[in-house]
């Protein structure tokens, strides 16, 4: 390795980190790249760093204030920098990091239930534990939240109401 691409792969894991470090504003208590919404940051040639982001899904709200918010982090640290949407593969929830899980769980969300090979299971109630109590006795109150990727809990055990953060697998 020479010089020249050791400070081009370093320069790329510090952008790497600035953009990483973006919360979803949404979700404020997970990243971007909890999420899996960062797909990647490269450095091109002229210097320029590219932050490929991939939406949740096609209307989420968020989408432009993600890219928005990743630019502006990466300019405030001092790269020249643009953003570009991937669309596919599509984003999915198995993409959410393990420790991006657990603080959906600390903020009092319940993160998706884990990947199954089953298609029909987008359509069955899945057994969501409450974050606060870990009971798995639930039921879903409304099939939206405070956002739409969001479905309304509560738990029967300790009475409190939670948002479950809904799946979104990819199939075949």
């Amino acid at each position: 390795m020479n010089v020249a691409s050791f400070d081009s792969a370093a320069r790329q894991r510090e952008a790497w980190a600035v953009a990483a470090a973006v919360p979803d504003p949404e979700v404020p208590c997970v990243t971007v790249a909890d999420l899996g919404i960062l797909r990647a940051v490269r450095v091109e040639a002229d210097g320029a760093v590219v932050a490929t982001v991939t939406p949740t899904y096609s209307g989420c709200p968020a989408t432009a204030m993600i890219e928005a918010m990743v630019a502006s982090a990466l300019r405030k640290a001092g790269y020249r920098a643009r953003v570009v949407t991937q669309l596919s593969p599509a984003w999915t929830t198995d993409w959410i990091s393990d420790a991006g899980r657990e603080k959906l769980r600390a903020y009092g969300i319940a993160p998706p239930v884990v990947r199954t090979p089953d298609p029909d299971a987008l359509f069955d109630q899945p057994e969501v534990a409450c974050p606060r109590c870990a009971s798995v006795d639930t039921e879903q109150l409304a099939a939206f939240g405070s956002t739409p990727c969001k479905a309304q809990y509560r738990c029967r055990r300790c009475h409190e109401p939670f948002d479950y953060f809904k799946c979104h697998r990819q199939f075949g």
